[in-house]
Order: C-alpha cells, then structure tokens, then sequence
C-alpha cells in the first residue's frame, strides 16, 4: 500500500505510475475522501476540547452552587455530535482504504516503460542451446512414454489442469523439491513449513487482493484462500511485528502446492504441464531494511539463478516493463529456461522487490539504530516452481532412444541417473 502522504504530496507521479502499469485510480476521489477524513478528525478533536472545557465549568458551577443545566445541555449536544462525527469518520476511512487497495506500487525509475511483455529488457543469459542430431520431443510426449505423468486421470479426480505425477515422474518432481530446498538452506536461507489455506487480510496483504480474486481459489463458508504461491503465508509471518535492524535481514525458503484459476488464462498453454491450476514451488522471501533492498534483489536473482545453473538448464533473465510487473511489485526480473521440444523460453521464476509496499499492508517494521521505526521492505522470488523446470529437464536432457538423463545433483535424491 502506498502511503497517503506520498499520494497527497505527489498525484500526478503516483497516477503516472499507475497508468505505466496499465492500472486506472480514482486520485481525485482519494484525495477528496482523505480531505474529508482529515477535517472529520479535527472537528472531533475541537469539539472534545470544547467538551471538556465545559466539563470544567460545568465542575466549577456546581462547587459554588449555581445553575449548569444550560451547560450540561450543551455539553450533551457536543457529544451527540462528536458521536455522529465518529460514525462519519469511520465510513469515509472505510471508503479510503478501499480505494487505497486499488493503488498498485510505483514501477522503480529503472523500470523500462511498456505497455506489456514485448517492452521487457533481456539483461543477460546462461549456457547455450542443447543440440540434438535428432528431432527433440516435446514433454509431454515424453512423460506419456515413461509413465511420469498421467493428465486423463488427473483430470478425472478433479478437472483439467490438475497433474498426476506417476511412478518416476511423482519421484522426480519430490527430488526437485528436496534439492532446492536443500540448496537455498546451504546459502543461508531457513526454512519454514507454513498452512496452505490462509485468511483474506493475508492476501491483502501481499497484494493479490483485490485485483485477483476472481483467479483465487476460495472456501467461500469460511472465506478462507488456497494460496496461489508460498509468498504468502512466509510474508505474513511477521505481520503487526516490529524488528530489530540487527535481525535484518531475515530471509526464509518454503515449499508449497500453489492453487491459481487463472479464469483468464482458458485455452492458453494448456497442454502438459505449461499452466496448470495446482502445482508446486518453493518459494523465497526477505525482509530487509529499504537501504540494502535493490542489492538484496541482485542477491535473491541470483539465488535463483544458481538452481537453474546447478541442474545445467539454458535461461535467460528479463527485467519485466511496467506494463508487465505485477500489481504489488516496483521491479521483477524473470527467469525463463529454454525448452528444446517446445522450441520457446518458459517462465520459471519472478524475483521481486516491493519495497514497502506489502510491509505497510501488513504493517512490519523494525527498530532502527536510534530507536525510531520504519516499514521494512519485502522481496520474494520463486527458487524455482517445479512444472515447466521439469519440462526443461525433460527436453533437455532426453536421449535419442527416448530415455532420460538426470542431471547429477538430482541423482541422489533420484537414486538413479536415467529415466527409461
């Protein structure tokens, strides 16, 4: 959530950024709410001055015997007063907050501006193109043939878009899973095993909500949200918190499954494992202190980067234009692998920075070095999210007899080099 005081001070910055996001908001309408708001609040408080100045009086009267119903009276219209006053103020902080949660982040000025993903800036690459002497397949095909993966049945126990790992494929996807969280463990990160369904102000929190409800899945009795990415209950760990600056920073890997409608996506990439509505990541996140958050991007980039290096995997990483950075986000770089049998890159990985932008939202501060507090700012990124890294792998690493390879640091999870 951006700060009122940054909106007040600056409109027109904050509704140009919006606007670079491809987001319209309602400033006049915030602004005048926030006006009205704030002379609510000053009306209060002269009213209960006046109150207790006639509390005083009133006191006064009584000790030498003279009348105070007159003032009592008044006194009584005042707070009559100050009682609708306060139900006023309540309602049009409701309707500001409301209209705040639909401010998205300011892009940070290293941002390229564009309306979508075709203004997004390639920064740099990793390894080379596998070469075949044989026409690669894709991944699905592949999974069908070793058994690794079972869609039909999938989608008979719940709906299209919902994988069965089968035999070596369950084992692999497990190895993935226990590789990189052993990996991100050994670079300093600790883990956490959080609750997959979390409540509605945790989503708000990190900023899925409002925008994306209509993409979450919901236990609508207990208005309660399967998580779409582990960010969410990891960020929410230190919600109402204030740290100490020397704890900072505090960064934390967790795996989860991760649930997404995507009720906008139907139709598109649905083959296989490129976008399914269940699937599983694990997922980084830091809290750090706003001085050190663009290195701590750099850093979380790179933690990434170092699974897809371990395994071997041709990437590329892209700094996201405004019109592609999420809702929340000041600035993202994606990860996206080469697949050889799909002949495209496939997203693997979005490391984020958003400054204080959830850290308001959930209120998260620490305690600076002379005693004063500030919001911290938050970072997460996917180290990595598990469908299209096997899909990678996969296309990658198959052999011309239809089997294969598995990369080194998997096979002692996998207890076995080849897939056949």
């Amino acid at each position: 959530m951006l700060s009122l005081k940054t909106i007040r001070e600056h409109p027109e910055f904050v509704a140009q950024g919006a606007s670079d996001k491809g987001e319209k908001i309602d400033i006049k309408g915030i602004l005048t709410l926030d006006g009205k708001v704030r002379k609510i609040i000053k009306d209060v408080e002269d009213l209960k001055a006046m109150r207790n100045r006639s509390s005083e009086e009133i006191s006064q009267l009584k000790q030498v015997g003279k009348d105070a119903r007159e003032q009592i009276s008044e006194m009584q219209d005042v707070s009559k007063r100050i009682k609708e006053l306060d139900g006023e103020l309540a309602e049009n902080r409701e309707e500001l907050h409301e209209k705040l949660m639909w401010v998205p982040n300011i892009p940070h000025e290293s941002v390229p501006v564009g309306k979508d993903e075709s203004a997004n800036e390639h920064v740099r690459s990793w390894g080379e193109k596998p070469k075949f002497d044989f026409e690669p397949l894709p991944h699905l095909e592949l999974a069908t043939k070793l058994d690794l993966l079972d869609m039909e049945r999938g989608a008979a126990i719940s709906g299209s878009g919902f994988p069965l790992y089968t035999g070596q494929g369950a084992i692999l996807e497990r190895a993935l899973i226990n590789f990189m969280l052993d990996h991100h463990l050994q670079r300093g990160y600790r883990e956490v095993r959080t609750p997959f369904i979390t409540l509605r102000q945790a989503v708000e929190t990190t900023g899925q909500l409002p925008k994306l409800e209509d993409d979450m899945y919901i236990v609508e009795q207990d208005d309660l949200f399967l998580i779409p990415t582990a960010e969410v209950p990891v960020t929410n760990i230190h919600k109402e918190e204030i740290m100490s600056g020397k704890d900072l920073p505090k960064q934390y890997v967790a795996y989860s499954p991760c649930f997404r409608r995507e009720a906008g996506s139907y139709g598109r990439d649905t083959r296989g494992l490129l976008r399914v509505h269940q699937f599983n990541k694990v997922e980084l996140v830091k809290f750090v202190k706003p001085e050190d958050s663009y290195d701590e991007l750099e850093s979380l980039t790179s933690d990434a980067e170092s699974i897809l290096q371990a395994l071997g995997l041709h990437y590329r990483v892209a700094l996201l234009s405004t019109g592609d950075l999420s809702f929340a986000a000041a600035k993202c770089y994606d990860l996206e692998v080469w697949a050889p049998g799909e002949k495209r890159w496939l997203e693997v990985s979005s490391c984020s920075n958003f400054e204080d932008f959830q850290a308001r939202r959930a209120n998260i501060r620490y305690r600076k070095e002379d005693g004063k507090t500030s919001f911290v700012h938050t970072l997460n990124g996917s180290g990595v999210a598990t469908p299209r890294l096997m899909v990678a792998l996969l296309e990658t690493y198959q052999q011309d007899d239809g089997t294969v390879w598995i990369p080194e640091p998997l096979q002692p999870y996998m207890h076995t080099s080849l897939l056949k």
